[in-house]
């Protein structure tokens, strides 16, 4: 535990949190587990710190002995100590933060960056006018999307007692009577009590229930409520800094919107069905129509208005006319008769679309909302009467954020993404062509061959489909599918489902495939050509490895060159959505060439679109595919929002929020917001504000968006190069790599744990190639090596400055002072390196038992990491890893002394599990330590 003496003052009552959570886990473990287990624990953590500070082979020995000497229950316990101390302390961080966010305010600081206001103050200041302003949110789209990629190995019962712990923590920071300390301490051990009761592992698969389940539930602690909360707060901002000429306030449409893939997402998930997207569909439906239920029952309870004291509006008197309360005691309360109809009309859009019957039954019978908009009317009735009778005040609270909740969440509450791989597209279409006697072999032409025949038949009116005939079960489900799709648009609105996916999409026919697929479910209109043709979903492709990034804008150009596309996008929808991909293409190609080349790609497609948009008005709009570790695009969102190429942000952005990051920015309610706002503030600066270089030099012809000179442009063509090259040849290249991968990693025991509803590998192999990004990037993040957040730009650097003696550093060290996405990622990198450990990773290195792998491949990371230090210290002339963020620098020398002895038992947990100790208990204790390292480490999936 960090010495009181050695903190900055600010930071006191963070460690006083930890300190008195500590203290108050330490009384559970002695009370359930007794003093001899407790004191193993603190016997094991002084031995981790000084193996953690000094790294001698003295520590190292004393450290395997008293591990060795540790039976199976004992590992396991402390496994679970660590685990849970490491959990309390990521809440105590949370707190932290909103406590010092809160004494800046009150300190009058000024705003700070991320915030909306210190964005809208840039603004106000460079010049923006509110008309420019409202122009940006007229057409603006803002959506975090959560996915089915879960690394978040936390189970909902423990997430929903780590939510009371953080409620406590906070109102223990307020001035309290004695009295009131002493039950907040109580709870908070009776909160403990049961965390340490409650089994930290699912001991079945994680089914896609499951995930659609834990991804609904932040919208009752979070969404909700934080949601609409930021709209007041924005409009409160913008009538403050951009008055309108009209004099009147602030009103802006719903540009923030919620997305999901849980339930629609099959690529590589053969549990993902028509049944399950149907299943989502109603659920979320239910979600949202029980918390307008729940928020209707209490504006009921707090408009008790009397027409006898006050009046309200003929709309409104009509509106109580039609309810079905006919009770004598509430004659004279408007407000109250209109929302029981209101009540009663809700209760039955719940049952006809979520399949559920509310809670508190209703007065009498109503027709169900024909859609969100209608519900939306009845709340505008009630608030402008409110509002015209000197009752304003009594919308504020509940009704201004209920109106507001419905204009964002709908009846569907999130749009559901389609996403599937574009080799099963061919498959469906394929079986389709074949049925129909229009192509015996489809799979066998060439891309001309392919183009002209799924242009023929989107041409044609007639559908594929053969009545009656006998398709594959695999083709009536990929059908199904979008026939579901089409079904929920017409009974939950056209925000239901908007887009499909394409995953690996490699070539032009891939686009057109997914074009016939929606023809055959009634979901494309008219004909390829004809005036008026329309697809109701988006057609996103996904770039996902470096060549298909590389080919993008060559593919993207050859499908709006087709007859009658470019028609087809304006009449659809004037958008193309073109989805990007983090994961695979640094698993392709490592973290330096990943990031380039998903810069090029983004300045390319966005050159690509400028005339598209003069020509045709076609939108484009980037969707990022980030996860949630640094080698799968995470990292600040907000610094890796301004670090995109100017020009290619416009207004709209979706990109998706995946795993334990999901837990770690939306579990608390008041950190979500905070990261919600990032998003818009971001979105805000990024598309209004001037990116233009400070260097002086003329930017190259891309660089006019890119915001970067040539030299740096060539730079960093330059280090990708040499960056690739040493990354695949340890990766794909060295023949040993594969078998270190496998024994120096728990990638084999994270493929055992219940964290997700699909396997780690896209098929039944040990390649690289094949493992899916999520864990390949887990895994590494496990053994403190986080080798693809890194890997490959030491040598890169070294070359450059080798090649350029003169100016080379001193250009790289301008680079990342004066172009954000140089600087973006470098940070990124230093937070990578900073939790990563190679005294740690030699540990795990041991696990190798063939001597020349293990000294040949980790040499070669050893070697790599040093030149990686060295280059950014040479870049960014600092000594300290995290050295310009001090608040991120002291979270995690908070928490290391508590994630190293996770790692020293995983590791001896490994050695006995693979040499032969198999019982379920070991298994177990493995498990635990995946998890309380992911927890501690918070972004490695």
């Amino acid at each position: 535990m960090p010495e009181r003496s050695t903190t900055k003052p600010s930071d006191n009552a963070l460690f006083d949190d930890i300190r008195h959570l500590g203290r108050l886990l330490g009384d559970v473990i002695r009370e359930q587990e007794g003093q001899a287990m407790y004191d193993i624990v603190e016997k094991v953590r002084q031995q981790s710190v000084a193996f953690h500070r000094e790294g001698e082979a003295q520590q190292r020995r004393a450290l395997d002995r008293l591990l060795q000497g540790l039976s199976r229950d004992q590992a396991v316990s402390v496994i679970r100590a660590f685990s849970y101390f490491s959990i309390l302390a990521n809440i105590a961080e949370d707190r932290h933060v909103l406590r010092r966010r809160h004494a800046h305010e009150l300190a009058g600081g000024k705003p700070q960056p991320g915030s909306v206001r210190a964005a809208l103050d840039k603004l106000r200041k460079a010049g923006f006018e509110a008309a420019q302003i409202e122009d940006f949110f007229a057409h603006s789209l803002i959506s975090p999307v959560l996915t089915a990629h879960p690394t978040e190995v936390q189970r909902k019962s423990l997430l929903d007692a780590e939510r009371v712990i953080a409620r406590l923590l906070a109102e223990r920071d307020q001035p309290l009577p004695p009295r009131r300390q002493r039950e907040i301490d109580a709870e908070l051990r009776a909160r403990i009590t049961q965390l340490w009761q409650t089994r930290l592992l699912r001991y079945t698969k994680l089914r896609v229930s499951d995930e659609i389940k834990n991804a609904l539930s932040y919208y009752d602690s979070t969404f909700f409520n934080e949601v609409p909360r930021l709209y007041i707060e924005l409009e409160q901002d913008l009538d403050e800094l951009f008055p309108r000429e009209d004099g009147k306030s602030w009103r802006l449409r719903p540009f923030f919107r919620m997305g999901h893939w849980v339930g629609g997402d099959r690529d590589g998930n053969p549990f993902v069905t028509a049944e399950t997207l149907a299943y989502a569909l109603r659920l979320q439906a239910r979600t949202a129509l029980e918390h307008y239920i729940n928020q209707v029952h209490a504006l009921g309870a707090e408009l008790s208005v009397s027409l006898m004291l006050a009046s309200a509006s003929p709309e409104l008197l009509a509106l109580a006319e039609s309810s079905p309360d006919n009770s004598e005691h509430r004659k004279d309360e408007p407000y109250r008769r209109a929302l029981i109809g209101v009540y009663a009309r809700l209760a039955a859009t719940l049952r006809k679309l979520g399949g559920a019957e509310a809670l508190r039954h209703e007065v009498g019978q109503a027709d169900p909302y024909p859609c969100a908009e209608a519900f939306v009317a009845d709340l505008r009735i009630a608030r402008d009467s409110l509002a015209g009778h000197h009752a304003e005040a009594l919308a504020r609270p509940r009704l201004d954020p209920l109106i507001r909740a419905v204009e964002v969440f709908g009846f569907h509450l999130a749009t559901i993404d389609l996403r599937q791989s574009s080799d099963k597209h061919e498959e469906v279409v394929a079986e389709l062509l074949a049925t129909a006697r229009l192509c015996a072999d489809y799979s066998a032409l060439d891309e001309a061959a392919r183009i002209d025949l799924l242009l023929h038949t989107l041409q044609d009116p007639r559908p594929l489909r053969v009545p009656d005939a006998p398709y594959s079960d695999w083709a009536r489900s990929e059908l199904a599918v979008f026939e579901q799709a089409r079904q929920a648009r017409r009974l939950l609105g056209e925000d239901a489902i908007r887009q499909t996916i394409i995953s690996h999409t490699e070539s032009v026919s891939d686009l057109l495939e997914v074009l016939v697929l929606q023809k055959e479910c009634g979901l494309l209109h008219g004909t390829l050509g004809t005036a008026g043709a329309s697809a109701e979903l988006l057609v996103v492709p996904l770039f996902e490895t470096i060549d298909d990034l590389r080919n993008a804008p060559d593919i993207m150009r050859g499908f709006y060159a087709l007859p009658g596309m470019a028609e087809l996008v304006r009449s659809s929808s004037a958008l193309q959505e073109i989805m990007l991909g983090y994961s695979d293409s640094n698993k392709d190609g490592g973290f330096f060439t990943s990031n380039w080349e998903l810069h090029k790609a983004s300045v390319a497609l966005a050159e690509l679109f400028a005339p598209l948009g003069v020509d045709h008005g076609i939108r484009l709009r980037l969707f990022h595919g980030r996860g949630g570790s640094v080698g799968r695009g995470g990292g600040p969102s907000y610094e890796a929002i301004l670090a995109q190429p100017a020009g290619t942000v416009g207004g709209s952005i979706r990109l998706t929020e995946q795993g334990e990051v999901i837990s770690s920015k939306y579990a608390n309610p008041d950190i979500g917001r905070r990261n919600l706002e990032t998003l818009v503030a971001a979105t805000l600066e990024a598309t209004l504000l001037s990116a233009r270089g400070k260097s002086g030099e003329q930017p190259a012809r891309q660089g006019v968006r890119t915001g970067a000179p040539q030299t740096f442009l060539q730079a960093a063509a330059g280090l990708s190069q040499v960056a690739i090259t040493a990354y695949r040849e340890l990766v794909y290249g060295n023949p040993r790599f594969v078998d270190y991968f496998y024994a120096a990693t728990p990638i084999s025991e994270i493929a055992g744990l219940n964290i997700g509803s699909r396997p780690a590998s896209r098929k039944a192999s040990q390649s690289i190639a094949d493992l899916r990004a999520i864990p390949w990037s887990f895994s590494w993040g496990q053994c403190r090596v986080a080798l693809p957040g890194w890997y490959g730009f030491g040598s890169a650097v070294e070359q450059f400055i080798a090649e350029h003696p003169e100016n080379g550093a001193e250009l790289l060290a301008r680079m990342h002072k004066q172009w954000p996405f140089f600087r973006a990622l470098l940070s990124n990198m230093d937070m990578v390196l900073a939790k990563s450990d190679l005294a740690v990773a030699s540990h795990y290195a041991q696990l190798v038992t063939d001597t020349r792998t293990r000294k040949q491949v980790f040499a070669a990371i050893e070697q790599e990491w040093q030149r990686t230090v060295q280059a950014m210290r040479q870049i960014t002339g600092e000594q300290e890893f995290l050295q310009s963020n001090p608040t991120l620098a002291r979270s995690i020398r908070a928490r290391f002394p508590y994630i190293d002895p996770l790692n020293h038992l995983q590791i001896e947990l490994l050695r006995r599990f693979r040499e032969g100790q198999t019982d379920e208990r070991t298994k177990r204790g493995i498990h635990m330590s995946i998890n309380g390292i992911a927890a501690g480490l918070r972004n490695t999936g």
